[in-house]
């Protein structure tokens, strides 16, 4: 029988392995990995999740205070264009990308016959943002670059292709996306950088200002501008590949792009070996110290033009898509990296003769965080799921395309396979990614809070937590940007539709008398969810906007609950099934019972007085198995099931 985690033997959250300790992300994988997926993924998931719980940890707070530096010029007055890495980021770079978190959702790992699914890179950019969110943003634009080259390069790019993908860090490059300008921000279709094709060198040539560049150094950035005579907007944006080296310099290697093991082989760039662009400064940031992120000033950068002319918006979508999966699933890893340091310290910080955990209150709290990171990797591993079924899809009718060299194939199988997907998918991944950023950050505030004054210190790391997280809302579209979105997946694409058929199928599926009261309350949600659609639909402009941030976190809280009921109803198996749970043996699944109504209670619950005339002490009763994931008491499961007649 489990006895759940004994928090009190940890000192501190590092040290560990993080893979063994989060119980939402293997609970998530095995729902949505094939069998023989998870049975290849599990154990390097476990080898990762003690590299980034002892080395990648460890090196992450020694960056945090000596991040990357930008030298512009050399010592000759020559643009330089140099940023200096601490050795440790540098081995957290080797350590991460060798062990495929990239990698592996492209090209077919040591022992597969294909590539894992992009859910892949998304659970180990998880697992690596318990140690750094900061990291983790070179490594998920990679992964977008690697996929736009992926849908949209016409081979002329195969070996940037090639190398952002790469298994060898030598052989590797990252990649940006420099998008944001001064005067546009997020209206993307005020840009002004400009294009120009020059003949004499066979580039494109670039000429702007790019406001706000996260790995500025990036061989693999791919950058927005507008090409002669074209229409103003985003319809007239075209995007390019631009390198941080020169690609027509007598300096740069001839066999492909200038890779890591070039510059640790090599150093930095000659300036002869500079791409015609300046790094006027890196940003001085509140936090994510181990990404430099600056201002960029092209000035004639040679460039490559990927995928069609005018296309650059559509093809950087694509690119958002992702990036604002992997800034979810970065809010997941900091949010399990928070409940982790909080239940242990709560369980070794003694006050008035006991441990900080064994009183009411912060038994609920714990409970309470507990219950909000499994309800956001639950989220978003059901939005990563739609979004790998549409990539796998799309990678089937390409070969089949490319096989029958009939472009036709492509749209067809795509568009039967993955259309409902894809328009539920396009709802769910704004949501995603704007509930789970600040979920983010108020989880670290109150991890910060359970450690009292020694967390608002930068010797503890929830201090830095903090300073990272509050950088998630940001990433990748506001609140507001990403609630318009959602809007817009209502408008353009009915995706209401697929939305309020999959609440409704998992409702359907709910029948343990356990989890009978929390489904009425969710059922009930259900309708007022689908009259609330209805009714933006047949209101004015304004006023959807108006409620779109409310509709957003609506959306989020009934899909979210129904989804939880779902898992809970697998795992409890059939009505009145309790010999499993009462021996100990089905502890997990009673759990997720117990997330799934606490979740329900207080998202979705109306109680009179605040529930404090309710006398409800479950919360209390709960902290073991949610918390500690120990055993659970069949009596908690069956207080709120309803008498038989």
């Amino acid at each position: 029988m489990s006895t759940g985690i004994d928090h009190g033997r940890f000192e501190e959250g590092r040290a560990v392995n993080y893979w063994t300790l989060d119980r939402p992300l293997e609970r998530e994988l095995r729902r949505i990995y094939t069998g023989e997926a998870f049975e290849w993924a599990e154990s390097r998931l476990a080898e990762f999740g003690a590299v980034v719980g002892h080395a990648i940890a460890d090196n992450a707070d020694y960056v945090d205070d000596h991040g990357p530096e930008l030298e512009p010029y050399d010592a000759h007055g020559e643009i330089w264009n140099r940023v200096r890495y601490p050795a440790e980021q540098l081995e957290n770079d080797r350590l991460a990308y060798e062990r495929g978190i990239v990698a592996d959702a492209f090209e077919a790992p040591p022992g597969r016959d294909e590539p894992m699914p992009l859910a892949h890179t998304l659970a180990m950019q998880y697992l690596l943002s318990y140690a750094d969110v900061g990291f983790d943003c070179p490594v998920a634009m990679t992964a977008g670059a690697a996929l736009v080259l992926e849908k949209f390069d016409d081979g002329s790019l195969a070996e940037y292709d090639e190398a952002l993908t790469s298994r060898d860090y030598n052989d590797l490059i990252e990649g940006a996306m420099f998008l944001t300008e001064k005067q546009g921000g997020s209206d993307v279709g005020a840009n002004e950088s400009r294009a120009e094709y020059d003949e004499g060198v066979g580039y494109w040539r670039l000429s702007g200002e790019k406001w706000f560049c996260s790995n500025i150094d990036a061989e693999g950035t791919l950058a927005l501008a507008r090409t002669p005579d074209a229409p103003e907007g985003t319809a007239g944006l075209s995007m390019f590949l631009v390198p941080h080296s020169d690609p027509a310099s007598d300096e740069t290697p001839s066999d492909g792009p200038y890779t890591k093991g070039d510059r640790l082989e090599d150093g930095p760039l000659e300036p002869d070996a500079v791409n015609d662009q300046f790094y006027r400064r890196l940003k001085d940031k509140l936090g994510t110290t181990a990404v430099p992120t600056g201002e960029v000033e092209f000035t004639g950068a040679k460039a490559v033009l990927v995928g069609e002319e005018e296309n650059g918006f559509k093809q950087m979508t694509e690119m958002l898509t992702l990036e604002r999966l992997s800034n979810a699933a970065a809010a997941c890893g900091l949010m399990g990296r928070a409940v982790l340091e909080s239940t242990i310290y709560a369980a070794n910080r003694e006050a008035f003769g006991d441990t900080i955990d064994q009183y009411p209150l912060m038994r609920a709290d714990l409970v309470d965080m507990t219950v909000a990171h499994e309800a956001a990797a639950a989220f978003t591993f059901e939005a990563a799921r739609l979004f790998s079924e549409r990539e796998a899809a799309e990678r089937r009718a390409r070969s089949d395309a490319a096989a029958n060299a009939n472009e036709k194939a492509l749209s067809a199988t795509t568009d039967e396979t993955a259309d409902d997907a894809s328009r539920l998918m396009r709802l769910l991944i704004p949501i995603a990614k704007l509930r789970t950023g600040r979920m983010a950050v108020d989880t670290a505030s109150y991890a910060m809070e359970v450690h009292g004054g020694n967390g608002y210190v930068n010797d503890f790391v929830t201090n830095r937590l903090l300073r990272d997280a509050q950088v998630l809302p940001i990433w990748e579209g506001t609140e507001n940007v990403l609630s318009l979105d959602v809007l817009r997946a209502l408008e353009r694409e009915d995706a209401h539709e697929p939305l309020l058929e999959t609440i409704e199928e998992r409702l359907e599926t709910v029948s343990h008398p356990a989890l009978a009261d929390a489904a009425e309350t969710v059922e009930a949600e259900y309708e007022q969810l689908a009259a609330a659609l209805a009714t933006l639909a047949a209101e004015d402009g304004e006023y959807a906007q108006l409620s779109a941030k409310r509709l957003a976190h609506y959306v989020f809280d009934v899909f979210t609950a129904a989804l939880l009921l779902a898992q809970a109803q697998t795992g409890l198996g059939a009505d009145g099934e309790t010999e499993r749970e009462e021996s100990g043996e089905n502890t997990q699944n009673g759990r997720i019972a117990l997330i799934a109504r606490r979740f329900v209670a207080t998202e979705l619950e109306e109680r009179p007085a605040r529930g404090i005339t309710s006398g409800d002490r479950d919360v209390l009763e709960a902290f073991e198995p949610i918390v500690r994931g120990g055993p659970v008491d069949p009596e908690i499961l069956s207080a709120t099931a309803p008498a038989d007649d």
